[in-house]
């Protein structure tokens, strides 16, 4: 079987457009992966609310703990947010290092200052020197062990310092030795010209939910303008806590979780298969019921 960061290299190197939903945890990799993505992602956003201390707080072993949950459940490739990288240019080689070892195929490492601010949730972003962050690639690109492994480059300057400096931030990065770059333009306008301007695969997001007007396309749309990868950071775990506090709401106003029985016998059933208890009956009757 071929290694995961392997199989992601051949993608990025395809025709075919990457699509990456961003989960939060092993059962909701599973998902994705039996509705048949190609890869998935865990997002620090999502990741920082599952664990209820918001992304700012995240430390290296939140994100290896979680991720070695996930690479060990499913059968195709996970990116992940590794923020700031957890500091300087000697923390980001560890970065790396670790989330090389808990089967992690790629990672993006953005231009923030860390440790990260809370702020960031509200667009007010911190920016290091576009020199740093070159420091900080090359530092990610020595690291690894694994060449197939993917490095992204981000850049949040956008919003902060204009498009210009986006597009000449995320053409330094790839020159730097980053694999990909991911940008955040603020329009329609900048998210079609900014194919054009940058000289490598590109990654955008679609951000569900956002507050600060940043368009939505769809996966077809974004790669008829030249973006290589599409991702999903907030979706799932959106669309989760929309099901779940709308159970519990109706629980507690009726008494009952007003669930149609039938249809949660198939879901529960889902849930059982997805985490694979018919071959653990097997091994129990073959093993422990002799």
């Amino acid at each position: 079987m071929k290694r995961m960061t392997t199989v992601l290299r051949e993608m990025l190197n395809s025709d075919k457009m990457m699509i990456c939903p961003c989960v939060y945890d092993a059962l909701s990799a599973k998902i994705a992966e039996r509705v048949g993505f190609d890869m998935v992602g865990v997002g620090g956003n999502a990741l920082g609310a599952a664990l209820g201390i918001s992304e700012p707080l995240l430390c290296l072993e939140d994100l290896v703990r979680v991720c070695r949950y996930i690479t060990s459940f499913i059968n195709i490739p996970l990116k992940v947010d590794a923020g700031a990288g957890f500091g300087e240019p000697l923390h980001v080689m560890r970065t790396i290092k670790e989330l090389e070892m808990a089967g992690v195929a790629a990672a993006h490492i953005e231009d923030q200052i860390y440790p990260k601010r809370a702020h960031y949730h509200k667009g007010v972003e911190h920016i290091i020197s576009a020199e740093k962050m070159v420091e900080k690639l090359k530092a990610a690109t020595e690291a690894r062990q694994d060449k197939d492994f993917i490095i992204i480059g981000r850049t949040d300057s956008m919003r902060t310092d204009g498009f210009p400096e986006g597009v000449r931030r995320a053409n330094l990065y790839l020159e730097s030795g980053a694999d990909m770059v991911y940008v955040f333009p603020n329009n329609e306008r900048e998210a079609r010209q900014a194919p054009r301007e940058i000289n490598g695969p590109l990654t955008c997001l679609v951000s569900d939910g956002n507050r600060m007007g940043r368009p939505h396309f769809s996966i077809k749309e974004l790669q008829d303008m030249g973006y290589k990868m599409v991702a999903y950071p907030s979706s799932c775990i959106q669309v989760a806590v929309k099901a779940v506090r709308e159970m519990l709401k109706t629980l507690k106003e009726t008494g009952r979780t007003g669930l149609d029985q039938t249809e949660f016998i198939g879901i529960r059933k889902y849930i059982e298969d997805s985490i694979g208890l018919e071959e653990m009956y097997r091994v129990e009757k073959e093993t422990v019921e002799k």
